[in-house]
C-alpha cells in the first residue's frame, strides 16, 4: 500500500520479528488502519508502518507498542500526522502490496 502523504503514519520498531508481527497484528485489530510496509533495519531491528486517520493511528500504535513490549523489546514508537508526501518514498521501500 503506497503512502502518498495525505494520512497519518504510525511506526513501531522492535528487536526481532516476533514482537514486530505481534505488534502488527494488534495494530490492525485495534483500529481502522492499513499496513503499508515493514523494514528490516539491521541489528535485528524491525519496523512496522501503518497509515490511517490520526486518531486511529494513535490507538493502533498504542496497542502495538503494548503488545510488542509484552513479548519482546520495543525500541521506538511514533505517530506522524500527515508527513510530507516524499516520506512515502522512504516508507514504501518494502510495500506489502509488492
Amino acid at each position: 500500500m503506497r503512502y502518498r502523504g495525505n494520512e497519518a503514519l504510525g511506526l513501531i520498531e522492535t528487536v526481532g520479528l516476533v514482537p514486530a508481527l505481534k505488534a502488527a497484528d494488534e495494530m490492525l485489530k485495534a483500529a481502522e488502519v492499513e499496513l503499508i510496509s515493514y523494514e528490516n533495519i539491521g541489528s535485528t531491528l524491525v519496523t512496522v508502518i501503518v497509515k490511517g486517520d490520526v486518531a486511529a493511528v494513535k490507538s493502533s500504535v498504542e496497542a502495538g507498542a503494548k503488545a510488542a513490549s509484552e513479548i519482546g523489546k520495543l525500541t521506538a514508537q511514533n505517530v506522524m500526522p500527515r508527513p510530507i508526501p516524499s516520506v512515502g518514498d522512504i516508507v514504501s521501500v518494502h510495500d506489502v502490496d509488492q
